[in-house]
């Protein structure tokens, strides 16, 4: 599995509830600060292609910096909303919690315990192997 990367910012209560879990429950993760960090135009793709409902998945559309942009989403094209996000990082939704093949956005905990039985048999693999 891969390494689990997890963006998040310290203030949002979504956030730190995901990592008392992740920490509760030993999962190993490199967490990155969203505002700091900000996922590049790689990793926001990446990202993308992880969503099952694209780009609604990830915005935080009820966020005043959102509303405060006064913009149709719809009316961008993909690269341009990129290029929005890694320029407005509070434009996402928060945390993001990504394996590379598995994403998890906000705090969902049905979706942190089935990530970490995924971790639990690849470990259990690698150690067979």
């Amino acid at each position: 599995m891969n390494e689990i990367i997890f963006y998040s910012y310290p203030s949002c209560t979504s956030c730190r509830k995901t990592k008392k879990w992740l920490k509760g429950n030993n999962i190993q993760f490199q967490e990155k600060h969203i505002f700091r960090e900000t996922p590049n135009k790689e990793e926001m793709m990446k990202i993308l292609s992880l969503t099952t409902e694209g780009i609604d998945e990830i915005l935080a559309t009820r966020s005043q910096t959102f509303k405060d942009l006064g913009i149709d989403v719809n009316e961008l094209s993909l690269s341009q909303l990129i290029e929005l996000i890694i320029e407005e990082p509070k434009l996402l939704r928060r945390p993001i919690i990504t394996s590379g093949k598995k994403l998890i956005v906000g705090y969902n905990e049905s979706a942190l315990q089935k990530l970490s039985r995924q971790k639990s048999r690849f470990e259990l693999k690698q150690s067979v192997s």
